[in-house]
């Protein structure tokens, strides 16, 4: 039988349960192995032709998902340089989360490097995480897996980001009239391996953390503002810019009238304005992209 996409998945190892859990809600998953090589060819090879030769390997893999009530979990963990402990398998039962030992299967440490949580208005927010291998594959032995209870989806509107005017005082005013926000963290990573490293696997190890946070809006909304809390308008977007020194920001689930009411802070810290694009397309709604580049290091709830 044709294996199906929802029966093939990755799982993380529970520390606290000794067992592997599905990275729940997940829309699609990719897992990259790859061997590096180099042309081996001499003048003693008659004619054109490469003969490339392995020289090291290294995996990857990726993850989307719907399930972004971990926001929290993922951004500690990738900040304070957690290594996972990763396993791909066929899965099965209702719910497609217990593992069958599949021949195919594989475990691996690995560290998340890449994360991107997407709050859109009117969608399901979303996250894409990319982990790269730091440690050889072996194959699956009788590991023990458990299930995890169904997630919650979280609209986008639901969540949106705050920023100040300056770098001293609080991120209080809420992005005026918010279609799209994005947050991105990346972990820069370098080979690691030496001549005294055995075997063929290339050994990464974390160099550098950035982040950064995309927004766009309407220049100007037509919904009637009852809430109390300011807005970051297209005008104070520019004063940002032209002012060209960092400010603080945070990302909160939100709640109340127009969406305005801080709850919960998700993350928080402080960023520069490196980019900001209007765009007013005829017969089209004017709107503008903000892209903000994080200046330090963030903060992970309030």
């Amino acid at each position: 039988m044709i294996l199906k996409g929802q029966n093939f998945r990755i799982l993380t190892y529970d520390s606290f349960a000794e067992k592997f859990v599905c990275l729940g809600m997940a829309t699609n998953c990719t897992v990259t192995l790859t061997n590096n090589t180099e042309d081996s060819s001499t003048k003693d090879d008659v004619g054109m032709a490469a003969k490339p030769t392995m020289t090291s390997k290294s995996w990857s893999v990726s993850v989307e998902s719907l399930d972004v009530a971990d926001v929290g979990a993922m951004l500690t963990a990738i900040k304070s340089l957690t290594k996972f402990k990763l396993v791909w398998d066929e899965t099965s039962t209702t719910d497609n989360q217990t593992g069958q030992h599949a021949t195919f299967g594989r475990v691996g440490d690995a560290y998340l490097n890449d994360a991107t949580f997407q709050f859109d208005d009117r969608t399901n927010s979303s996250k894409s995480l990319q982990f790269t291998g730091v440690s050889a594959l072996e194959a699956l032995t009788v590991e023990l897996y458990a299930t995890i209870s169904a997630g919650s989806y979280t609209k986008g509107q639901f969540v949106r980001l705050f920023l100040s005017s300056d770098n001293t005082t609080a991120p209080a005013k809420v992005v005026a009239a918010a279609k799209t926000l994005s947050l991105h963290v990346s972990m820069q990573m370098e080979d690691a391996s030496s001549k005294d490293t055995p075997g063929s696997f290339q050994i990464q190890e974390p160099t550098g953390l950035s982040y950064d946070i995309s927004t766009s809006a309407l220049v100007r909304g037509n919904d009637t503002i009852t809430s109390a809390v300011e807005a970051q308008d297209l005008a104070s977007i520019e004063s940002i810019y032209e002012a060209g020194t960092p400010v603080k920001w945070k990302i909160c689930n939100v709640s109340g009238d127009n969406q305005r009411t801080a709850g919960a802070v998700i993350a928080s810290g402080s960023c520069l304005l490196t980019q900001l694009s209007i765009q007013a397309q005829n017969r089209s709604n004017a709107t503008y992209d903000a892209q903000l580049t994080g200046y330090g290091a963030y903060t992970v709830g309030s």
